[in-house]
């Protein structure tokens, strides 16, 4: 067997086919047992080192016993290693353990009294490998039956719920810390030089054309003055570029073009531009901006809304 299945195949196989049969009854979450747990991450390595210097010393004894054997005995266990799998000892001692099987020539003696219609039976014993897979299911079901029914051990409905419950978490934590998640609720402005350079850049890009590099307006309202169609606060602005303006005649939504945070970038520059006072703006458009008295003071906190449009 260990010429089919060397000690880097056996080890690592039983090692993990015990630990994986025991992680079922260890509630280590997401990760398994010898990852949370690192003493049991030890014990399977030592497990792993025990058995490549078994697997050594008795290759090393092994090739003595080879070495002080005569010749004649040599070719016979060469030829015992060269014969087909049916035929090695090894092979033939587990399949009679497992089993039990009598010979053919013993049928006679393991023949029942009835005979049905010329049909016999022979009183061969259950074979081991059912018998255990028998007793297997009998120990695996008191388990499960003392895990669940008794001890309160969450099934897989719960299991579910809580998962889904864990993953609500994830994702709106995720969305708090994702820039390109932003939508208009959780938008902030943005007030340091460097931002406002990058604003400042996408508005050139995008937005001048409309509202002139200084932001007095053009074919576009002024973005200078205290009149807002849609709102003057970083929401309203964000919500304004990324849904676009007035139906027909309106700025077109910048959604499928910019990103959130190219957005958010580009509305808290326009917010900077407040009172500079650009040369020839254009006349007011929209209503007087006047932020609202329940919104938390910042740099547009000096205006309040009297009407939204």
């Amino acid at each position: 067997m260990k010429k089919f299945f060397p000690i880097y195949v056996r080890g690592p196989l039983i090692f993990f086919s015990f630990f994986g049969m025991l992680e079922y009854f260890i509630d280590s979450g997401d990760r398994p047992a010898f990852v949370k747990y690192p003493i049991v991450l030890l014990v399977l390595l030592v497990f792993l080192v025990i058995q490549i210097a078994f697997e050594y010393i008795g290759s090393a004894v092994n090739k003595m016993i080879y070495e002080i054997t005569p010749e004649d005995k040599r070719q016979e266990i060469v030829a015992s290693e060269s014969l087909p799998l049916r035929e090695q000892k090894w092979y033939i001692n587990i399949m009679k353990r497992l089993t039990r099987a009598e010979p053919v020539e013993n049928n006679t003696l393991l023949l029942l009294d009835h005979n049905y219609d010329g049909i016999r039976e022979l009183d061969n014993k259950l074979p081991p490998w059912w018998l255990y897979l028998f007793y297997g299911g009998i120990l695996f079901g008191a388990i499960y039956l003392v895990r669940y029914e008794i001890l309160g051990a969450d099934d897989q409905e719960m299991e579910f719920k809580k998962e889904m419950a864990q993953a609500r978490i994830d994702i709106a934590e995720y969305k708090k810390n994702a820039p390109d998640m932003m939508d208009e609720k959780n938008v902030t402005l943005l007030t340091d030089a460097a931002s406002l350079a990058k604003g400042k850049v996408i508005f050139e890009t995008n937005c001048a054309a409309c509202h002139r590099a200084d932001g007095g307006g053009q074919i576009g309202p002024n973005l200078t003055d205290d009149h807002w169609i849609f709102g003057g606060d970083i929401k309203n602005l964000f919500h304004t570029i990324t849904n676009g303006g007035r139906d027909g005649k309106g700025m077109v939504a910048w959604r499928g073009t910019l990103k959130p945070t190219e957005i958010q970038l580009a509305a808290s520059y326009i917010l900077s531009l407040q009172g500079s006072n650009p040369k020839n703006p254009k006349a007011p458009d929209g209503d007087l901006w006047v932020k609202p008295a329940d919104q938390p003071a910042d740099k547009d906190a000096t205006k309040t809304v009297a009407t939204i449009k």
